[in-house]
């Protein structure tokens, strides 16, 4: 079978469940990883065929697919601010969203010499490593729950050549934080039970309820106990960074408000939704 006439084929097996536009995007990620080629090369060898042995892991990605396996997972990484992240079901698949708050972090922080960094939830790593990265002069803490993610995260900062302190620690439990910081940043749990609804079926049969969910009659259960642990932590000025659940971005402005923070600064993301949140302590 040519190559062009197995494009055909795939996006329109992926047709009933994602638009044409996204079927598109998995061909060419799949493209990528299985024959290392680009959509271009396509147009480009209009008689290549797939042999029946690349049919089958062609088939094998496409059944995936159909299942709504995020395509991450199927590959084992994901790309993160121009960095590389390995993902499996213990961890969220960064979203482009984060990316945003990472890049807040960053220019207003490049300038400053020897900071200190904790992030908090930090799954993949994929917030820490890539401050990390991009701050030579921060050192940089990541705390997570899980020591399958914590696992995951040190693989990632080897693989993108970064050091960072990891902790596995229960932030809910925690008395205090490991030491003093200049900037706390989290990307807690924060979506509620009651929008379920509004998740997409890949997210909530895949990736982990852990990362993603919170009690509906307590959403800001994560936010309240880590704005008051880094009142502790944080120096005068220190710099607290969150992002957020959309719906409750004025509750959480609130609440940090009301727990003695300054310059609370609320911001969308590229889609015009209330998504991350700066503030200062006082």
């Amino acid at each position: 079978m040519l190559l062009k006439q197995y494009r055909d084929h795939f996006i329109q097996k992926l047709a009933p469940l994602y638009d044409v536009m996204e079927a598109e995007s998995f061909f060419s990620i799949a493209l990528q990883e299985l024959k290392g080629w680009k959509r271009v090369d396509v147009a480009l060898n209009p008689q290549a065929e797939l042999h029946q042995d690349e049919i089958e892991k062609w088939n094998d990605v496409l059944q995936q697919l159909e299942s709504q396996k995020p395509i991450q997972y199927i590959f084992g990484h994901a790309h993160f601010y121009g960095l590389d992240f390995e993902v499996n079901s213990s961890t969220l698949i960064p979203r482009p969203e984060t990316e945003e708050l990472v890049e807040w972090i960053i220019h207003e922080n490049k300038n400053r010499a020897n900071i200190t960094i904790l992030d908090i939830g930090t799954g993949s790593g994929c917030i820490a490593i890539s401050l990390a990265k991009n701050l030579p002069n921060a050192q940089v803490f990541a705390i997570d729950v899980s020591n399958e993610a914590l696992t995951l995260a040190k693989k990632n900062a080897m693989t993108n050549n970064v050091n960072l302190t990891f902790v596995q620690q229960d932030i809910l439990k925690a008395e205090a934080l490991p030491q003093q910081f200049d900037v706390v940043v989290s990307n807690p749990p924060y979506v509620r039970n009651l929008e379920k609804a509004e998740i997409r079926h890949n997210v909530l049969v895949y990736e982990p309820h852990l990362a993603l969910f919170v009690d509906d009659n307590d959403a800001l259960i994560f936010y309240r106990k880590i704005a008051s642990l880094a009142k502790d932590s944080l120096p005068v000025g220190g710099k607290l960074y969150f992002e957020i659940n959309q719906y409750l971005g004025k509750e959480t402005v609130q609440m940090l408000e009301a727990a003695g923070y300054s310059n609370v600064i609320l911001r969308q993301d590229m889609y015009g939704n209330d998504r991350m949140i700066a503030c200062n302590r006082v």
